[in-house]
C-alpha cells in the first residue's frame, strides 16, 4: 500500500540523528517530512476525533493499520540507520492526535513520563503539524533506577521503584510534565517545528513537553495536531 497524497513522505527530507542520555538511545529528527503537510491538516479536519484509551490527554482519529505499515515501509531506511532495526514488513497503528486536556484535569498516569511498550523492536514516530508552538517532546531518566528505557527485564524493578517514589514524594501535581523533578530528570528536549518528524524506540521514557496550554483547541487547524505512529516488525 502506498500512502495517500496528503500523507506522502517527502523524497529528500533533512535527517539528523542524536544519541541522548547516558544510555545513548537514538532519536532521529526529520525536517520536511511530508510532501504536502497543509493537505494533511485538511485531511485531519475532515475526520471525526474521539478519546481513544485512558492515557492520551486529548482526542484521536485512526488512520488505520495499513497506513501505519505504509509509513513504516517509507521510513524503513531511517529506522535501520538510526535505530538498527530492519524489517521487510511492518505493522502498527497510526493516528491524527490533538492534545485537548486542561492541565488541572490530567489523570495521575498522564503526569508522568511513559513508554509505549517493553519491546525493543517497537518504534514510535511523531509528526508535528501545528503551526503554533504548543511544545515538543522530552525524554527522561528515572532517578531512582537510572533507567532511560524500560525493557521486560527492567520493568519489575522500575514499577516497584516508581511506587516507592510516589509513596515518598506523592503524585506530581495536576499539570503537564516539565523537567520531571523530583522523580525524573529531563535528558533531552526536541522542540516542535512544522512538518518535523521524530523517530525513536517506544520503550524510551518520554512525554510531550507542553507550552501555551491556555490555547489548546480540538480544531485540527488551530490545536496541537500531530500524527502518532506505533510500529513493529510484522
Amino acid at each position: 500500500m502506498s500512502l495517500p497524497p496528503p500523507l506522502a513522505l517527502a523524497p529528500a527530507p533533512r535527517l539528523a540523528i542524536e544519541k541522548i542520555g547516558t544510555e545513548g538511545n537514538a532519536v532521529a529528527v526529520i525536517d520536511g517530512a511530508l510532501t504536502t503537510p497543509d493537505d494533511a491538516i485538511g485531511l485531519a479536519a475532515s475526520r471525526n476525533f474521539t478519546p481513544i484509551g485512558p492515557y492520551y490527554p486529548g482526542v484521536r482519529a485512526s488512520l488505520g493499520g495499513e497506513t501505519a505499515a505504509a509509513f513504516a515501509a517509507g521510513l524503513s531506511p531511517v529506522i535501520g540507520e538510526a535505530l538498527g532495526l530492519s524489517a521487510t514488513r511492518w505493522r502498527g497503528e497510526a493516528f491524527f492526535s490533538i492534545v485537548t486536556a486542561a492541565p488541572d484535569s490530567l489523570a495521575p498516569i498522564q503526569r508522568l513520563p511513559h513508554f509505549d511498550g517493553l519491546e525493543e523492536s517497537r518504534v514510535a514516530a511523531l509528526v508535528f503539524l501545528a503551526h503554533a508552538d504548543f511544545g515538543g517532546t522530552s525524554f527522561y531518566r528515572h532517578r531512582a533506577t537510572g533507567f532511560e528505557a524500560i525493557t521486560a527485564e527492567r520493568y519489575p524493578l522500575y514499577g516497584e521503584a516508581l511506587k516507592a517514589d510516589v509513596a515518598r514524594h506523592g503524585l506530581p501535581p495536576p499539570d503537564y510534565i516539565g523537567d520531571g523533578a523530583p522523580l525524573f530528570d529531563e535528558i533531552a528536549n526536541f522542540p516542535p517545528a512544522f512538518n518535523r518528524l521524530l523517530l525513536y524506540r517506544g520503550n524510551v521514557l518520554h512525554c510531550s513537553r507542553m507550552r501555551n496550554t491556555h490555547a489548546l483547541s480540538a480544531d485540527p487547524r488551530r490545536g496541537r495536531l500531530t500524527i502518532n505512529m506505533f510500529l513493529q516488525p510484522a
